[in-house]
């Protein structure tokens, strides 16, 4: 067990959630303040005992973050109702498509992907945090979508933008995956390093009713 431990290694996928940082066009960047600074904290305790109390205000879809149900049902299952099999411990398949920007279902035939999280990796996550990244980015079609709803994947996540094209008003993969109450990540990042199969991801946000899409710490185990 000690060996087996000793090999582990923990990859972060996530970005990291910034004060002003935009993350999609049209949305509100996220405001990081105090709402207790150390200065005032410091007239509550002990002479030498002080502490910070933060403040964040933001749109749910900040940073990499995943959606749930419903994000785009209102009957679909919200962030508290998310089993914890379908977000932790998953089975992780990175599936790699080069400069491919319209992503269809042929990248995913033939492999195993049965109760995985497939990870889709364009690459795009290299012009985060420049005008580029909102401008013609990778997505999934919705032949791809459903394909990956029929093999029954547990999640699905990937590096870019959105995993629609942002010009079709419909958002098929968003339809057809939370239809199939499998959550979806976006805003991945640093897949490179990952494995194409055999490790663990991630992506677990916090608990909160009446909400479709919520900030994560997404990460790999390899």
């Amino acid at each position: 067990m000690t060996k087996i431990r000793a090999r582990m290694r923990f990859v972060d996928v996530s970005h990291t959630v910034e004060h002003e940082m935009l993350t999609y066009r049209g949305l509100p960047a996220p405001v990081i303040c105090d709402y207790l600074s150390r200065e005032d904290s410091r007239s509550r305790y002990s002479g030498g005992t002080e502490f910070q109390i933060g403040k964040i205000e933001m749109v749910a879809n900040t940073g990499t973050y995943v959606d749930a149900p419903f994000h785009r049902f209102a009957k679909g299952k919200d962030l508290s109702q998310l089993d914890l099999s379908s977000l932790a411990n998953l089975d992780g398949v990175v599936v790699r498509v080069g400069n491919a920007r319209v992503i269809d279902f042929e990248v995913f035939r033939g492999r195993d992907l049965a109760g995985k999280a497939v990870l889709v990796h364009t690459g795009w996550d290299k012009h985060w945090r420049t005008d580029q990244y909102f401008e013609n980015h990778p997505f999934l079609t919705r032949r791809s979508a459903q394909y990956l709803a029929d093999a029954s994947v547990k999640m699905v996540g990937i590096d870019s933008l959105n995993i629609d094209d942002i010009t079709d008003g419909t958002r098929p993969a968003h339809s057809i995956l939370l239809g199939t109450d499998i959550p979806i990540a976006e805003h991945l990042c640093n897949l490179s390093p990952l494995p194409d199969k055999d490790f663990k991801f991630f992506a677990v946000p916090v608990k909160v009713a009446g909400m479709g899409s919520f900030p994560v710490r997404a990460f790999a185990v390899v």
